[in-house]
């Protein structure tokens, strides 16, 4: 699947919040991306969190979720949880805007600091955070532990609000 099999303008992707019921288009999507596959009922329960903020990105003809974000809020602080953009949506911008988004979304609450990890190797997410102004903050030596591969150190970012 390309981004051309749908037609995918990105001027025309709408991020939608993304409530309980969406949790299995996200549990889908979610598959696809990682190896450790979150439930659709995981992620339901993580969206009914009083904390939880998310997002869903949709668009394409015919329209259909092309990636997700889930937050969650903890006093002034937040966390990025998960993050994803369907394979043949990707280079479009929808990570970033999905993150602005979110970003909104949290200085709305007054979060003053927003947080997320990412493996080392993810280069392509490593180049957005970096654009969008997170820093490296600390390190998880061989966190990510994946099949048939070595571990993986998981970086721990932040982005000043």
């Amino acid at each position: 699947m390309t981004a051309e099999a749908i037609k995918i303008d990105p001027a025309r992707v709408s991020l939608l919040w993304a409530a309980p019921e969406r949790a299995s288009a996200i549990a889908e999507l979610h598959a696809l991306m990682f190896e450790e596959a979150w439930s659709a009922d995981s992620i339901a329960r993580m969206l009914e969190h009083p904390g939880a903020t998310a997002l869903v990105a949709q668009g394409g003809t015919p329209p259909r979720p092309l990636g997700f974000v889930i937050g969650r809020i903890a006093a002034d602080e937040a966390e990025i949880l998960t993050l994803a953009v369907a394979p043949w949506a990707q280079r479009l911008g929808i990570g970033r805007r999905m993150v602005e988004g979110l970003v909104r979304a949290v200085e709305r609450a007054e979060v003053r600091r927003l947080h997320l990890e990412v493996a080392a190797d993810n280069a392509a997410a490593l180049a957005l955070y970096q654009k969008l102004g997170f820093a490296e903050v600390g390190r998880r030596k061989g966190y990510y532990v994946r099949k048939g591969r070595p571990p993986v150190d998981a970086l721990l970012l932040a982005l000043e609000l």
